[in-house]
């Protein structure tokens, strides 16, 4: 698969299929997925961002690329400490991708570990790609295996990675992420909803791919799922940026001696199975959106959407109805994309007390408008 990020950083398996699809609107799109047609069966128009948007966005990525960095060294050591020095990351394209290059650069330069890194596709109610999984299976263990996404919603896409991996004896159906505000997994770099600046954005900030896809004229039984280069917008490309903007925020051992001691104990901590756990944590966010779907008459949990990252993605690709967000986030600048997203599109933003999100993204059925 064609992308702008380089080959030392991630390897797609993914079957390039540029040029083969034509790309549809955002209502296009919705209509059909809302008469029953798969999502992953279509192709978005990448939203273009004004220039506007991308201020706010440099914005974000000023102000938030510390706690995504202290994210990453988080989760980075809580995945060795559970998978050890033989782990392969596996990212869940396409927004795991940029997660991934992260983790596996920041191991690289604090623990003197070269990890393997891999993108693959999975789609909620089609699958994780059989054939990509088996190309891995065919080099590596399956304990070994690692997922990794950017954030977890409400957790529809963790749910898909754990029926789907029960075919596959020895691979563990962990995902590691970022930002898991829905607390369903521990291995996540905190259970807080932080904005990942990288969701801000669509391919500009993924290695100019498009969204994963998979439909029987274009993809046959033996090959990966599909996606799009969008080589056109390579004068717009800031996936590179947005990983080095990260990276200058990384707090590595400097002293050789401190350096060396803390591998030490990380591998002493894996040798004794040391993983650290967390507090007791507030209930689980599937509870509060199905209280969100009740008060706003939705009867499709689909088409609720919660936490920045999703909500964010919802009024990249889908037609909104409203968001919602938090009451005590009224002023927070890590949603000023979110609110200047709603007012290009004229979006209604409802003020509403959220307690495991700071935002919410609804869409109502067409049927409904």
């Amino acid at each position: 698969m064609r992308t702008s990020y380089k080959k030392s950083d991630v390897i797609f398996l993914l079957k390039d299929i540029t040029g083969l699809v034509a790309p549809q609107t955002t209502e296009e799109r919705e209509k059909a997925i809302q008469g029953g047609r798969h999502y992953c069966e279509m192709l978005p128009i990448e939203y273009v961002p004004s220039e506007k948007y991308m201020e706010v966005y440099q914005e974000a990525l000023e102000h938030y690329a510390k706690s995504t960095a202290e994210a990453v060294e988080i989760l980075a050591r809580r995945i060795l400490e559970k998978k050890g020095d033989q782990v392969v990351l596996v990212s869940l394209a396409r927004a795991g991708t940029p997660v991934g290059i992260l983790l596996k650069r920041y191991i690289q330069r604090e623990y003197h570990l070269t990890v393997d890194h891999y993108s693959i596709s999975i789609i909620r109610g089609k699958g994780i790609d059989e054939n990509a999984m088996k190309f891995l299976l065919d080099r590596y263990p399956a304990e070994n295996l690692l997922f990794v996404d950017g954030w977890i919603g409400k957790g529809a896409i963790f749910g898909e990675l754990k029926k789907d991996v029960a075919a596959y004896p020895g691979v563990s159906p962990d995902i590691a992420v970022l930002a898991d505000p829905a607390d369903i997994t521990e291995l996540c770099g905190t259970h807080e909803d932080i904005l990942i600046p990288s969701s801000c954005l669509n391919c500009t900030v993924s290695g100019l791919v498009s969204r994963t896809f998979l439909r029987e004229d274009i993809i046959g039984k033996d090959d990966f799922h599909g996606a799009v280069y969008y080589g056109e917008l390579e004068d717009s490309d800031l996936s590179y940026e947005f990983i080095e903007a990260i990276e200058k925020e990384f707090v590595f051992s400097s002293d050789p001696v401190e350096k060396e001691g803390k591998r030490e104990k990380l591998k002493q901590d894996i040798r004794n199975g040391t993983v650290e756990k967390e507090k007791e944590k507030r209930g689980n966010g599937a509870e509060e959106v199905e209280a969100i779907a009740q008060e706003f008459g939705i009867s499709d949990i689909n088409l609720v959407k919660p936490g920045i990252g999703e909500t964010t993605r919802v009024l990249l690709r889908r037609v909104p109805w409203k968001v919602l967000i938090d009451c005590s986030c009224k002023e927070e600048k890590s949603l000023a994309h979110i609110v200047r997203l709603a007012e290009e599109k004229h979006v209604p933003v409802e003020y509403y007390p959220l307690k495991h999100y700071r935002a919410c993204g609804l869409i109502r059925k067409l049927a409904d408008t």
